[in-house]
């Protein structure tokens, strides 16, 4: 990768709230058949901050990303993305401030195959008809190596070229708040190291905030904070964590499943 990526152009305030979940409750189907995703989870995410959601399989750490980002509406509770309750939202307002707002980072990388890279990453900033600043973009491509390949379209780039083309896309508008859900699952380590080391970059030299499902102890030690999920609660917080310590909090998971199944 080159050099560092310039600050946005409009600098942001450091420990501003950008995202705010509060009492986040979701419930798929009713009577004996119903499934709490959720619990009562209440998180905040800062300027400047990246945070991996961890928790065992059913957990809700991808129902609770959904839910923050506006993509689920969760059944009791609010998300709040800055001042906006996107409760408050019709669904026309909530299409653009996702567009406006948020980047999103998907483990299937999610490019339009007939599209060059550089399509591809405009594509969020077209569809909302604005036009992404020429200097942040070149500075943008730069950085996460891919000056020599926007004219390429997906198929003709490896797996990590394709997700670093969406991470550029996820912060070419400059967003408020970056999701990534597993954005490293169908990488290999070296590829995901770049990944992950750019998402890093971005929180600590851009101020940007991100907020990563993983189910990786050493993706989730690239983060400032880890938050745990179990049975839809939010049950420990780790600031600076590790792989090992990651990876023995998980265990504790597996234990308390065992003993259940006994």
């Amino acid at each position: 990768m080159s050099q560092p990526l310039d600050a946005p152009a409009s600098p942001r305030r450091p420990g501003a709230v950008v995202a705010t979940g509060h009492d986040l409750t979701k419930v798929y189907g009713e009577g004996e058949t119903a499934v709490t995703a959720l619990a009562g989870v209440s998180a905040r995410f800062v300027s400047g901050e990246f945070t991996a959601i961890m928790g065992p399989s059913g957990s809700g750490k991808s129902t609770f990303m959904h839910c923050l980002a506006g993509l689920d509406t969760p059944t009791s509770g609010s998300a709040w993305i800055g001042d906006t309750d996107l409760a408050s939202l019709d669904e026309a307002r909530l299409t653009r401030l996702r567009r406006e707002r948020i980047g999103f980072v998907f483990q299937s990388f999610n490019l339009l195959p007939t599209l060059t890279a550089l399509e591809n990453i405009t594509l969020p900033c077209d569809l909302a008809g604005v036009s992404p600043d020429p200097a942040w973009l070149r500075e943008l491509v730069s950085a996460l190596g891919l000056s020599d390949r926007l004219g390429h379209r997906p198929d003709q780039l490896s797996g990590g070229q394709q997700q670093r083309v969406a991470c550029a896309r996820a912060l070419a508008s400059q967003p408020a708040i970056v999701f990534a859900d597993e954005p490293t699952g169908n990488l290999d380590s070296r590829a995901g190291a770049q990944v992950l080391s750019f998402l890093q970059m971005s929180a600590t030299m851009l101020g940007q905030t991100v907020v990563m499902v993983t189910h990786d102890p050493v993706a989730a030690a690239y983060a400032d904070r880890a938050l745990f999920l179990a049975d839809g609660r939010l049950v420990h917080e780790m600031t600076d964590p590790s792989a090992s310590g990651v990876l023995e909090q998980m265990k504790t998971f597996d234990a308390g499943q065992q003993q259940v199944a006994r």
